[in-house]
């Protein structure tokens, strides 16, 4: 029996199915990670010792915030699967090799990003901040504003360490070549510094350098692998003009 195209209907059965599939993991991992909601909050707060919430309810909805951002993470290769299934239908064989490759590393990195960010980053940058304590300041920092601070500098870590995945896929559709991503360094290190002055929640330079270092390093690492993984195309020569 030979394939044949889906029609419209059956297409949104099957988006319908796949976010079906989503949606179920994603309430999993919630529930799951609101059994274990104290330990995360312990561990989040490290940083800065210890919080207050401001508000009656505050308590409250940090700890359901807190579940549900961890059931994001949980239920995150699952995400993945149903997304990976849904558009492989329309891909290629050799486009679905490509894409199926770079899927683990892409996870990985959004992994190690945002530990990076928090065991190694976030430290640093809450304990430059609250150096700026007097005795006429005093921080007093709510639960709800401090989660918000650490879960918007993790995830901003972790879409920046997805520069390598990005730049492989693009010198994959031969939009970029490792020779114009070397020489476009200088424009690169000026855009990431700008772009960590935006994603870094605290403002501070310190965590701007912290962000901008790292990711330079990435452009070098991503040319490298573009170099490296990226296929080669020849060299286009032109002929002379009889």
């Amino acid at each position: 029996m030979e394939d044949r195209p889906m029609t419209i209907i059956e297409h949104l059965e099957e988006l319908r199915r796949r976010l079906l599939f989503a949606i179920a993991a994603f309430a999993i991992g919630t529930v799951v990670s609101f059994l274990f909601v104290e330990s995360i909050l312990r561990v989040l707060i490290r940083p800065v010792g210890s919080v207050v919430f401001l508000a009656p309810t505050e308590a409250f909805f940090v700890r359901v915030k807190v579940a549900a951002l961890a059931g994001v993470l949980l239920s995150l290769p699952v995400v993945l699967l149903q997304v990976w299934r849904f558009v492989s239908v329309g891909l290629t064989p050799k486009e679905r090799r490509s894409t199926m490759s770079l899927l683990p590393f892409s996870l990985l990195l959004f992994l190690g990003g945002a530990a990076f960010a928090f065991f190694a980053i976030l430290p640093v940058g809450v304990r430059f901040l609250l150096s700026y304590q007097t005795e006429a300041l005093v921080p007093m920092i709510s639960i709800g504003a401090y989660t918000s601070f650490a879960t918007a500098f993790v995830l901003a870590f972790g879409l920046v360490f997805q520069l390598p995945v990005v730049i492989l896929f693009l010198a994959r559709l031969g939009i970029v070549t490792p020779a114009s991503l070397a020489r476009g360094r200088r424009y690169a290190l000026l855009g990431i510094v700008v772009l960590s002055a935006v994603l870094t929640p605290g403002g501070d330079v310190v965590s701007q350098a912290m962000m901008a270092v790292p990711t330079y390093l990435l452009y070098e690492v991503s040319i490298w692998v573009a170099r490296a993984f990226a296929p080669s195309r020849p060299r286009q020569e032109s002929l002379p003009a009889d």
